[in-house]
């Protein structure tokens, strides 16, 4: 596992931005052979897509030829109602973009049959051949996507009944009413973001310590889901100071030091 450890939030959305674009890039994705990217929603990757969209109006990144799958979705919430994730992503970032709408795949959480459309949705990024490189937040509990504690290491894209914290926590979208926050939710599996090729969990701020903590220092669990990171060989996170709150002083230093080359975000591009 790699750790790469930032100043602050800011800073974290440009380098995880400036990795994103590098990726594509060097992918030089086409029509035949495009790029597969894994996208979460949540207030963790809002800078990091506000950065991304500086770096296309710039003529530095191409989204035509990238194809997107989201973590998740909540279950009967109305596609156009202004906190479902499918309105998240187009008004947060792909209306800013050129990425085509029909490369844009997001969970259907009103779909009449939500087991088969959770299989469709497995069935469908397997047909590109896996996902390239995916992206995700947690929440305090160390929940990945809506994998919460005690979920299956090695779950698929199903429905999930959402824990009393999580709809605590996102209470803050919902006019801080825990009763108008969706109980369920679809989710792709750990066992999902574990097969892609490559996987980048953002954690920013002091209430994400004890999860990153959990995350890196302590033993793989199902409570705490982002630990599954230390099985992939290609699982990164990417944090700031006040994450590393509870991290020892010698795994903080150990990985300041060992990516100290990969620290200024500019060098990626």
């Amino acid at each position: 596992m790699r750790l790469i450890i930032q100043p602050d939030y800011q800073s974290i959305s440009e380098w995880v931005a400036n990795y994103v674009a590098a990726k594509v890039k060097k992918a030089n994705p086409t029509e035949e052979n495009p790029f597969v990217l894994g996208l979460p929603t949540g207030s963790s990757p809002l800078g990091m897509y506000r950065q991304l969209i500086r770096l296309y109006k710039k003529g530095l990144v191409s989204f035509e030829h990238v194809v997107t799958f989201n973590m998740d979705e909540y279950v009967a919430l109305p596609r156009n109602h202004e906190q479902s994730y499918y309105t998240f992503m187009w008004h947060n970032f792909f209306s800013h973009i050129n990425i085509k709408a029909g490369n844009t795949n997001i969970l259907n959480g009103n779909a009449p049959d939500l087991q088969q459309e959770c299989a469709d949705f497995e069935a469908k990024i397997a047909s590109y051949g896996g996902i390239d490189l995916f992206l995700g937040g947690i929440g305090p509990d160390g929940h990945i996507a809506f994998n919460e504690p005690c979920s299956s290491l090695t779950s698929r894209t199903r429905e999930k009944t959402l824990t009393t914290d999580t709809i605590i926590a996102n209470s803050r979208f919902f006019d801080n009413d825990v009763n108008k926050v969706p109980k369920t939710a679809l989710t792709v599996g750990v066992g999902t973001i574990l097969d892609a090729k490559e996987v980048l969990i953002i954690v920013n701020g002091h209430g994400k310590a004890r999860a990153l903590r959990h995350g890196v220092e302590e033993p793989m669990s199902h409570i705490w889901t982002v630990s599954a990171l230390q099985m992939h060989p290609k699982g990164m996170i990417v944090c700031d100071y006040d994450a590393c709150a509870e991290l020892k002083v010698g795994t903080y230093k150990y990985f300041l030091d060992i990516e100290k080359d990969y620290l200024n975000p500019d060098s990626l591009l």
